[in-house]
């Protein structure tokens, strides 16, 4: 497969007074159209901050980031927020939804900056929660669903602009046992039915199991001593 995301020599570093803190130092990764790759590595290793530079969230030091055919550190900002929109989801570790707002409502709110009538995103919405199983939830509040149930609205508006790209950081870590199994298993149907290139930040080993392949990283830098491994 083709490399559908390319990172290349990506750095950023940040100034905390008088010292410098590279949070990432020279990391090169290519990704392919469709593949799930899981990021492991210690606490403040750098994972997130390059998870959030690939979502376009933040910005890198130097080095590039493209993804398909856009040069993803070149655009403004305004251009770069328009782009993430439609391009890219991000699934959270505490699901990020707004507490007054039901379950379809938060799935909508992406929607509500795009060009499309009310109808559009009522069929919309209601597809991707169709997507996760939670449909039948859907005129619920958060604090009316279990972190299983929340955490699939969470994936369902990170689907809802149709994204081919799905980033996740520790989607699991706040889940039982038997919740993180129905989300890994939600988030690889979706990378396989539907085609979604994931990126997915996580410590837990059985949750990088499900990936096609983990990369690592320590200190702001890969890994390339430990072999990269198959998921199932």
């Amino acid at each position: 497969m083709d490399p559908y995301i390319r990172i290349e020599h990506l750095t950023r570093t940040y100034v905390r007074g008088t010292n410098e803190i590279h949070a990432l130092n020279d990391v090169s990764v290519e990704i392919a159209d469709g593949e799930f790759v899981a990021l492991m590595g210690p606490s403040g290793s750098g994972k997130t901050t390059l998870l959030n530079i690939v979502a376009g969230i933040d910005h890198a030091t130097s080095g590039a980031v493209s993804i398909g055919d856009q040069d993803v550190l070149a655009m403004s900002d305004a251009r770069k927020a328009a782009w993430r929109t439609r391009n890219v989801g991000y699934v959270f570790q505490f699901y990020n939804l707004m507490p007054m707002l039901t379950a379809y409502e938060n799935v909508e709110l992406p929607l509500l900056v795009l060009p499309l009538t009310r109808a559009q995103r009522r069929e919309h919405a209601q597809a991707a929660l169709e997507a996760v199983s939670i449909l039948t939830r859907r005129d619920h509040y958060p604090k009316q669903l279990s972190g299983g149930e929340q955490q699939r609205v969470a994936i369902a508006r990170a689907i809802v602009t149709d994204a081919k790209v799905l980033v996740a950081d520790e989607p699991t870590g706040n889940l039982d046992a038997e919740s993180e199994q129905e989300i890994m298993t939600l988030l690889k149907r979706l990378n396989k039915e539907l085609g979604k290139t994931m990126l997915m930040v996580t410590h837990d080993s059985a949750a990088a199991a499900f990936a096609d392949r983990t990369i690592r990283l320590e200190k702001g830098r890969l890994n390339t001593k430990t072999p990269e491994t198959a998921g199932a």
